[in-house]
């Protein structure tokens, strides 16, 4: 399920949009300031960001600047009543994907935010191998030659997870925040997921007292 990021300060569209988004089968995270939204990016990955824009404490493009300049390549859509030239070009001069303008048809913005979605997975290689291990990105699917390797849940997210920060470390608050909502699963739980991933072959390294790091090439 991709994770949505939606930073807007109008209860009735926020709202609106958070149900219609989940119907669509995100998982949407609302908040309705600027700064809720940076501390959101820190605490948890999306898949996307839609951003208004004069929203409080920091706004969209102040925003996304700062996520910017922090290497955060997260796809942005901003939704604004904003329509002057100006202000469009400043939202893609911070580094917006896609730029939608009030008031919008719902159905559109969504075929929006697939698409900017889709366009940043095809900005890597559709294809992440290890040894006799790859991973199609479009399709999110795991295969040991062409064996399709079914995981189950957590270790599919795991996984997924791992691949979306590659050779990066991840901590294992981030893991169980990400995958294990917080309260869901513990340590040992998250040891023996782990466990499972490295008899596949998956390259996962133990980072003493901090987390893990995988690395497909």
């Amino acid at each position: 399920m991709k994770k949505i990021l939606l930073v807007e300060d109008d209860l009735n569209l926020g709202a609106t949009l958070q149900d219609y988004l989940e119907v669509e089968a995100f998982d949407v995270t609302w908040v309705k300031d600027g700064q809720q939204a940076l501390d959101a990016t820190y605490a948890k990955g999306f898949d996307l960001l839609l951003l208004d824009v004069n929203v409080p404490f920091m706004n969209g493009f102040e925003l996304l600047d700062a996520l910017r300049q922090s290497g955060d390549n997260t796809p942005a859509v901003f939704i604004t009543a904003l329509t002057d030239i100006d202000s469009l070009s400043k939202g893609f001069n911070v580094g917006a994907d896609d730029y939608i303008k009030k008031p919008f048809d719902i159905d559109e913005m969504v075929v929006r935010i697939r698409a900017a979605i889709n366009k940043s997975l095809h900005t890597r290689s559709s294809m992440i191998r290890c040894g006799t291990l790859h991973y199609e990105v479009t399709s999110d699917t795991l295969y040991n030659n062409e064996e399709r390797l079914a995981l189950p849940p957590y270790e599919h997210q795991l996984l997924t997870l791992f691949l979306k920060r590659n050779g990066k470390i991840v901590t294992k608050e981030d893991i169980l925040f990400e995958i294990g909502h917080g309260d869901e699963m513990s340590e040992g739980a998250l040891r023996v997921h782990v466990s499972h991933l490295k008899k596949l072959g998956i390259p996962i390294e133990n980072i003493r007292g901090v987390g893990y790091r995988c690395e497909f090439k």
